[in-house]
């Protein structure tokens, strides 16, 4: 019987085919015929991805500029793919959390960060319960379940195959200390214990050695979640501040114009690079992707040089597994840029 999808060959050595075709290149096969569409666009395309190791990690990125646009970069072919817009009803959505999880992006909660031109007022969203998921293969954006309790400014995690969210503020004054665990197959979200302290700063999450770090800015304790998700402990690692990224199951800092690699109890911080070429620039995204460390987007503030605000869309990456790590420019952003509102890893 003929096949389908090309003449000659069945169509599980086709899939085969198409399964390693990079995710740069689905539009066009997309284009060839319907049955193809149809192919590239299933779930068992991302299966035999799986399967034969075919998966891809794309960096995920929304600037401030233009509004709730998303690109995604390719590292291995340093290209940038845009996104359709993000269709949430809050403008300029920013202080969200963000996450990927069985090849789609998810974006949760947040407000927006819309300022009037003619009057300079604030929208009056600043927080949220409301989700979405970026499907990559139809390439559509879907409304899910919302939140338990509305948040912004708070920790998001994607860990065993759901998103953990945490803490963060209902409004500008009030934190909360509020948990809670989506799961993308059934579209539930299910609370968790509270954290143990609630703060008046920012939180941040990381995954690290497979457990969940909850970390506030300005802090040094960091809160994690024990016992397969039944209650918080409270340590003191007392890490450097600033902006993190893991890379290969290791923690990185930029503190103090330096990129550090920070250490365990009774280990020191080791110096991997200087980072004093970024020390005029302000909002950008830092991410772990592969053996490299990527600051994308952000913008050069105003100084004895520069009486503006110039928006960027610069991308540096830094291979911190090299002998000598040394900075390298990437392909720049070719529709957003700005400060980087949120950044995350896909896996296809």
């Amino acid at each position: 019987m003929a096949s389908t999808l090309l003449d000659g060959l069945p169509n599980e050595v086709v899939r085969q085919c198409l399964a390693r075709v990079p995710f740069l290149f689905h539009p066009m096969l997309q284009l060839v015929c319907r049955s193809w569409r149809a192919s590239v666009r299933s779930g068992e395309l991302l299966k035999i991805r799986n399967q034969i190791g075919a998966t891809e990690e794309l960096l995920c990125v929304l600037a401030f500029e233009p509004e709730n646009m998303w690109q995604l970069y390719d590292p291995l072919r340093d290209k940038w793919i845009t996104l359709p817009v993000m269709p949430s009803q809050i403008r300029n959505i920013a202080r969200f959390g963000v996450a990927s999880v069985a090849g789609k992006l998810y974006v949760i909660g947040g407000g927006s960060d819309r300022v009037d031109p003619l009057t300079g007022d604030h929208d009056r969203i600043f927080a949220s319960n409301e989700v979405w998921s970026y499907d990559p293969l139809h390439r559509v954006w879907f409304p899910r379940a919302p939140m338990l309790v509305a948040r912004a400014m708070f920790a998001c995690c994607a860990l065993d195959g759901k998103i953990i969210v945490a803490g963060g503020f209902t409004n500008c004054r009030k934190s909360i200390s509020k948990a809670e665990i989506y799961d993308p197959e059934a579209d539930t979200w299910e609370p968790l214990p509270d954290l143990r302290q609630a703060h008046s700063s920012a939180c941040s999450g990381l995954v690290i050695k497979g457990k969940m770090h909850v970390l506030h800015k300005g802090l040094s304790t960091v809160q994690i979640l024990e016992d397969g998700g039944s209650q918080w402990a409270v340590e003191d690692f007392s890490w450097l501040q600033g902006p993190m990224a893991m890379v290969g199951g290791e923690l990185y800092v930029l503190s103090n114009s330096c990129i550090m690699k920070q250490r365990g109890e009774n280990f020191p911080d080791k110096m991997v690079s200087c980072a004093s070429e970024f020390q005029s620039r302000i909002g950008f995204g830092m991410i772990g992707l592969g053996d490299s460390i990527y600051l994308v987007g952000g913008v050069i503030g105003p100084g004895p040089r520069n009486q503006c605000i110039k928006p960027l869309s610069d991308v540096d990456i830094l291979n911190v597994t090299s002998e000598r790590p040394t900075w390298r420019p990437g392909s720049p952003m070719t529709h957003c840029r700005g400060s980087i509102c949120g950044c995350a890893l896909l896996r296809i």
